[in-house]
């Protein structure tokens, strides 16, 4: 049987929006009210799958290993609350440095290696970004894409809505 599953854009959805590049740890801010209405969905046996632009990466602001440090402070602080991520994609290209990559958003790259990792059916999912190339990559992936303001807070109803439209 297929999965179904809810993409998230990271920066703006999951932590504090901060309109620059995240570099240190310290400056990885949770969004916690965004646990609740995930947390439905997780009991309703959606996986969770962070889908992220990393360009940081590429322009040497920060490391692989600083990211992989901050996913595993959201992993650990939804896992507190019963809640776990099946996994992390991201992309650490920057269109100034490297060649035009098929995973950096607007690209759909990302949701693709995961539709197809997971066995996720596109039609029983959705995708929740904050800005028009969150839902550009996840349309290019037979997905619904979800926008919402940056730290908006996930309204549970609302997706359910689309997931069953």
């Amino acid at each position: 049987m297929k999965q179904k599953a809810i993409f998230l854009d990271r920066d703006g959805v999951l932590n504090h929006e901060r309109h620059d590049y995240i570099c240190r740890v310290e400056d990885f801010e949770v969004l916690e009210y965004q646990i609740p209405p995930l947390k439905k969905f997780y009991n309703e046996g959606y996986l969770l799958i962070v889908i992220t632009n990393q360009g940081g990466i590429a322009l040497k602001r920060y490391t692989e290993e600083a990211l992989a440090e901050m996913h595993q402070i959201l992993f650990d602080t939804y896992k507190k609350q019963g809640v776990e991520f099946k996994d992390a994609y991201h992309c650490p290209h920057h269109p100034t440095i490297n060649e035009p990559c098929l995973c950096r958003k607007p690209g759909s790259g990302m949701l693709l290696d995961a539709i197809a990792k997971y066995d996720i059916d596109p039609a029983l999912s959705v995708m929740i970004g904050d800005k028009p190339r969150d839902v550009e990559a996840a349309n290019g992936a037979g997905v619904k894409g979800i926008l919402i303001e940056p730290d908006e807070q996930i309204n549970y109803e609302q997706v359910k809505a689309i997931l069953a439209s």
